[in-house]
């Protein structure tokens, strides 16, 4: 019983520690004090250390490869660009560029992840709001639906959330398997969570806008040779996942790879590539006249453009330490059988319907990542998962039911993901303040019915794909 409650007492602390992120104390360093604590009072053991790198390594590192590769292609003007084109293609209606915008951030969260969609995409909406002197109150509106869509649009891939890559991992979900389910289901959340955010923004959102005042898209592109090596990129990742998965290749490996292609280019290495490239001649006709550029390349500079190495050291690497830690400092609870309790009452919900099932631990673990964070939550509901009596259907109910709650009831409280934190955060730098009250009060009246349309969704496509 001691134990127990050291266990809780060292979780509490360090979670109270993580989310407050005292200057000095990046996330990572404070998960791995409080790792160091509870091995020093046997919360955990030496032992325990393999079996928790074992389960966050390859989500982790996946995690950070995904969002160099946003960050280098934000850097090159990729979203931006997409941003722009979408905005013209509303043709100055008011409602469809506010559908559009939820479109493309729900297809940058499960391609980039929630964090790529809500830290790189929000600043973008914020700047194209002010070229369109948008009236305050649509603008918070537009603003609030790219952080809400972040998070609600990162259920179609593993790769979408760091939450759905722990999931996947622990549960031995394959990339195609999870895709099966979860593309179907999260399409639902999508349109579930754009009819919530029509009917909550919709009366504040112009009817107009002056398509005009938009740059250029052309314009946004900063570096067009890793512009263009995005494209391939992406493509390569997407066929990636799918193969390596039947062939036993980690999610990381793919997505470093990829990351690392992507640098390289932005970097210009090898440098003798890209020196060729700047110096083939090029073929340019005007006024019908054909002539060679003997200094051509055009699209393709030698020069590096993107701050490579700024960018790579502003990747999070802060994750890889706090998953370690804070996943160890979890383990405990595990260890002094606190996950017990939760295991015993998702067989409760096990015992009836799917229904009930999908709804039970999934809003459970909805209410326990808004309070404590959806990162802690996700492997204390896994391991309560694991320790619980369901088989079959019923399990994979839950399984699922874990990434939806973790992915969702975040939305309900500011301290439900360190994304929202930091979405917060980087609206605050932009001179936009959002209260936690004011936060709160949106976040759940739209998470909790768009939370209640999904896990029927996903009750209903598992009994029918079984």
């Amino acid at each position: 019983m001691v134990m127990a409650v050291v266990a809780a007492a060292i979780f509490v602390a360090t979670l109270v520690v993580v989310i407050w992120q005292p200057k000095g104390f990046p996330i990572g360093y404070t998960a791995l004090i409080g790792a160091v604590i509870a091995l020093a009072t046997t919360v955990v053991g030496l032992s325990d250390i393999p079996t928790v790198v074992g389960i966050v390594w390859n989500a982790t590192l996946t995690f950070v490869a995904v969002v160099l590769i946003s960050l280098i292609l934000d850097e090159a003007g990729f979203f931006e660009w997409a941003a722009l084109h979408v905005a013209r293609w509303g043709r100055g209606n008011g409602r469809l560029l506010f559908v559009l915008i939820v479109g493309l951030g729900a297809v940058i969260a499960a391609v980039f992840a929630n964090d790529g969609a809500a830290l790189i995409l929000t600043p973008i909406v914020v700047g194209m709001l002010r070229a369109l002197n948008m009236p305050q109150k649509a603008a918070l509106g537009f603003i609030l639906a790219t952080g809400f869509i972040a998070d609600t649009g990162s259920l179609p891939l593993v790769v979408s959330n760091l939450v759905n890559i722990v999931s996947a991992d622990y549960f031995h979900l394959g990339f195609a398997e999870y895709a099966a389910v979860m593309i179907p289901v999260g399409i639902v959340s999508v349109l579930a969570s754009l009819g919530m955010l029509l009917l909550y923004f919709g009366r504040s959102i112009p009817k107009r806008y002056d398509v005009l005042a938009l740059t250029n898209p052309g314009a946004a592109v900063k570096d067009r040779a890793t512009f263009r090596a995005g494209w391939v990129v992406l493509a390569l990742l997407l066929v990636g996942y799918f193969v390596a998965d039947p062939l036993g290749v980690p999610l990381a490996a793919v997505a470093g790879v990829g990351a690392v292609v992507i640098v390289a280019v932005a970097a210009r290495q090898p440098a003798f590539l890209f020196a060729r490239a700047a110096a083939a001649p090029v073929l340019v006709t005007t006024g019908g006249t054909a002539t060679v550029n003997a200094g051509g390349g055009a699209g393709m500079p030698s020069g590096r453009v993107i701050p490579v190495w700024k960018t790579i050291r502003e990747a999070p690497w802060q994750i890889v330490l706090f998953s370690i830690g804070m996943y160890l400092v979890v383990y405990g609870l595990q260890n002094q059988g606190l996950t017990d309790h939760l295991a015993t009452l998702f067989d409760v919900f096990g015992d009836h319907s799917v229904l009930v099932t999908a709804f039970g631990v999934g809003f459970t673990i909805a209410i326990l990542a808004s309070l404590m964070n959806n990162m802690p939550t996700v492997l204390i509901a896994a391991l309560a998962i694991g320790g619980a009596g369901a088989t079959g259907l019923t399990h994979e109910v839950m399984v699922y039911a874990n990434v939806i709650g973790s992915d969702l009831g975040p939305k309900i409280t500011p301290i439900g993901s360190l994304a929202t934190l930091l979405w917060l955060h980087v609206l605050e730098k932009k001179g936009i303040h959002i209260g936690w009250g004011q936060y709160f009060r949106t976040g759940i009246v739209l998470t909790v019915p768009v939370l209640a349309v999904t896990l029927a969704a996903l009750a209903g496509w598992l009994t029918l794909i079984h």
